[in-house]
């Protein structure tokens, strides 16, 4: 006990005596715990950033190495190494298609969401609305796009017009489906409870059932969003306008036409990292919206 308390009195003597060492040596364990909770998820990603990374080295050596070992003609199947001079060369003319293939995809996506939700709080609020205009937007969807598409044409004529509404018809289904779903699977005893309290029934729709839909609205995101680009790239094909204006459609037309297969490899590459981009901003607008109560999105222990 006696031992206990002189060592104790040291202690307290040693703080008294140097206090900014003992204020430093706290700050460099408080640092160090900082920089150990950060390299965590550092040390995570870069774990789960490895195979996929380490597959795509061995599959792009691996094709450069069975075209070079063939002696395949660039026409018919380019390497990789052609593919990324062809982007390179003609940098100028793939960015303006992408820039304009994004451009009229953003545009066919946010129509699809606005009327895509719309439409589902509308035959959400009545059971007989639902039941006489949900089997035509059904029928919508089963007709081939390529046989609207030339009506659509017809309708609207070639160019941006066309092509935007193109690309909202292709992804508005998934919005329209996955919220109605959504508004429909609201919990029948957070809907009493309202009944209850006299809530009318948009201040139910609006406090309740759109906000328990959330998690399907967001699905209905994440696939409409990469089929708005399809829609685009489909719309350019039919409905596009040709030269500098072009978009990806247009490119991968004329690429093909004249057999620059490498530039075309390099077009089709684009539409995807396109896609993948779309994909990965609705999912990180995902994480922001339900990362604090939903359990998709919420991090998982272990």
């Amino acid at each position: 006990m006696a031992m206990a308390a002189e060592e104790a009195n040291n202690s307290m003597l040693k703080s008294e005596m140097y206090p900014a060492r003992d204020r430093s040596s706290r700050m460099s364990r408080w640092l160090e715990g900082r920089s150990r909770k950060g390299s965590k998820p550092l040390a995570a990603y870069i774990k789960k950033l490895t195979p996929p990374l380490a597959a795509f080295i061995v599959f792009i050596g691996g094709w450069q190495l069975i075209c070079h070992l063939l002696d395949s003609p660039t026409y018919l199947v380019p390497k990789p190494s052609d593919i990324f001079k062809a982007a390179i060369d003609n940098r100028h003319e793939l960015w303006t298609a992408v820039s304009t293939t994004a451009f009229e995809s953003v545009f066919g996506f946010l129509l699809s969401i606005v009327l895509g939700i719309s439409f589902a709080i509308l035959m959400a609020s009545s059971k007989v609305i639902e039941e006489s205009v949900y089997p035509y937007a059904i029928i919508m969807q089963t007709i081939p796009i390529v046989a609207i598409a030339p009506l659509i044409v017809i309708w609207f004529d070639a160019g941006f017009q066309a092509i935007v509404i193109i690309a909202f018809l292709i992804g508005f289904f998934p919005m329209l489906s996955n919220t109605l779903i959504g508004l429909n699977s609201t919990e029948h005893n957070l809907r009493n409870l309202f009944y209850l309290y006299n809530a009318k029934p948009l201040q139910t729709m609006w406090r309740l059932r759109i906000p328990a839909a959330l998690p399907y609205i967001v699905a209905g995101l994440k696939i409409s969003c990469t089929l708005s680009v399809i829609g685009a790239i489909v719309g350019e094909y039919i409905a596009g306008i040709g030269g500098g204006n072009g978009g990806l459609g247009y490119a991968i037309t004329y690429a093909a036409g004249r057999l620059k297969t490498p530039y075309l490899f390099a077009c089709g590459l684009s539409a995807s990292l396109l896609g993948i981009l779309f994909f990965l901003l609705v999912n990180r607008l995902a994480k922001w919206m339900l990362s604090s109560w939903h359990e998709s999105e919420m991090k998982r222990e272990g």
